[in-house]
């Protein structure tokens, strides 16, 4: 990857809808030669999907909890793992260190619907122990003006 795939990365980054020819004219490229640097980003897998980033509140989702997991001994990782990609309410889970197994991160409907995942997951035998972390609330990067000093 070059500096020109660089800057076209962060730019869809930024709008994944960005029209060819707009990209091209800030990295000084035709929109044809922009195309084929997007395809190849995409088939190497640097570009994994184009998304759409919706406002969860509107989807009726407005909770959003992490849920460290500790899972049962000897359990089938990768049917625990299968499991979380399946799940309608996860939308990420990181294996990681320390005293966690796997760390959710789901968005539900309200809090009453984060006892449904935890049960899910005790239906199917996976959950040991685990520790519910609800958000108050959100800082999105670039959401605040900088503070001025004076």
């Amino acid at each position: 990857m070059d500096q020109i795939d660089h800057k076209i990365v962060t730019l869809l980054a930024e709008d994944a809808r960005r029209s060819l020819a707009d990209i091209g004219g800030v990295v000084g490229l035709s929109a044809s030669a922009v195309n084929e640097r997007i395809r190849r980003l995409s088939a190497s897998g640097v570009i994994r999907r184009f998304t759409v980033d919706a406002d969860p509140a509107a989807l009726g989702c407005p909770v959003l909890v992490f849920i460290w997991v500790s899972l049962v001994q000897n359990v089938n990782e990768e049917a625990f793992r299968v499991f979380a990609a399946a799940h309608k309410a996860v939308e990420e889970c990181h294996h990681v260190t320390g005293p966690w197994s796997y760390l959710i991160k789901a968005r539900v409907p309200s809090l009453a619907d984060v006892e449904s995942v935890l049960e899910d997951m005790k239906k199917h035998g996976f959950l040991a122990r685990s520790e519910s972390v609800v958000a108050l609330s959100t800082v999105e990067p670039g959401s605040f003006a900088p503070v001025e000093k004076g």
